[in-house]
């Protein structure tokens, strides 16, 4: 797309995109007043953006950018926090100068006073091929107008840089670190935006934080499904033992009822034996077996 004619600068803009003091501007006049964020500059549903004047031309990404901005917004997605929305490519006019939008945004759900939508508090861009000379005017810029926070995406390095207010320029995060802030409803870890892995088990950590009604009822459905096996398990191990006990008690009571004395040895293998199936087989033996010791020959005696 060509390059349209540069936009004419604000009262007190030098083109550097720095706002410059009352004392500088012609006149001794002070700084003229921001723009609404929602007054247009840019066309909407353009690719067009204006940054200190100058038209910018958001190129459609391919890969591996256009994945990462999938990611984002999945993760972004599942952490913002009740009150909060979050948007993809939502203009915001920074000064006289400059409509641009930030790759995702989070800004607060209710209107201002007279109905308009707030400025984001967080925003976010994800850099690939572009020089990270375009973000970093976009920051300062976002900055300058009130957003709390700005963080930029390096994609092929995987990492995450956040603008600094003290050193006017991008500080890294650590490969570790997460990200908290009252827009959050947990903190989100910077590795969830690179590894697939990662994202699901944020993603999930988050709506569970959220209390997200289906999710809810899909972890109680879970845990009875759970409570039930282990009740059966337990009613099963009940019944394994009663049968166990009841097979021990008949062989001593048919070895008694035949008038065969039962060694205590005989007795001590027939009380610590707990395999069912040895015990109906020394059942059949009883019956007919000349001695006790003849019911549990061959066996050999669990202690």
């Amino acid at each position: 797309m060509p390059k349209r004619d540069r936009a004419p600068l604000a009262p007190g803009f030098d083109g550097s995109g720095r706002t410059l003091n009352a004392s500088s501007i012609s006149g001794g006049r002070a700084r003229a007043r921001l723009p609404h964020l929602d007054d247009r500059l840019a066309p909407p549903e353009t690719r067009v953006e204006y940054l200190d004047g100058a038209e910018l031309f958001a190129a459609p990404a391919e890969l591996p950018q256009a994945t990462q901005h999938f990611d984002l917004t999945y993760v972004l997605g599942a952490h913002i926090a009740k009150g909060y929305r979050g948007a993809i490519d939502m203009l915001t006019r920074t000064d006289e100068a400059s409509d641009h939008a930030p790759d995702a945004s989070v800004f607060a759900q209710k209107p201002d006073r007279g109905g308009r939508r707030k400025l984001e508090e967080l925003a976010f861009e994800i850099c690939d091929k572009q020089a990270l000379a375009v973000p970093t005017e976009k920051a300062r810029r976002l900055i300058g107008r009130g957003v709390r926070r700005v963080f930029c995406i390096l994609v092929k390095q995987r990492r995450v840089l956040e603008w600094s207010r003290e050193t006017d320029g991008w500080r890294p995060l650590p490969k570790d670190a997460v990200i908290e802030d009252p827009c959050f409803v947990c903190p989100l870890p910077i590795q969830s935006l690179f590894d697939a892995a990662s994202s699901d088990d944020a993603v999930a950590r988050a709506l569970l934080q959220k209390r997200v009604p289906a999710l809810e009822q899909a972890v109680a459905e879970a845990e009875a499904r759970g409570e039930a096996r282990g009740e059966a398990r337990g009613e099963a191990r009940g019944a394994a033992l009663a049968e166990v006990r009841t097979t021990q008690e008949a062989i001593t009571t048919v070895l008694q009822s035949r008038g065969i004395a039962i060694p205590a040895e005989v007795a001590r293998a027939v009380a610590a034996c707990n395999d069912v199936n040895k015990l109906r087989r020394w059942l059949k033996k009883a019956v007919t077996a000349a001695t006790a010791a003849a019911v549990v020959a061959g066996s050999r005696r669990k202690r």
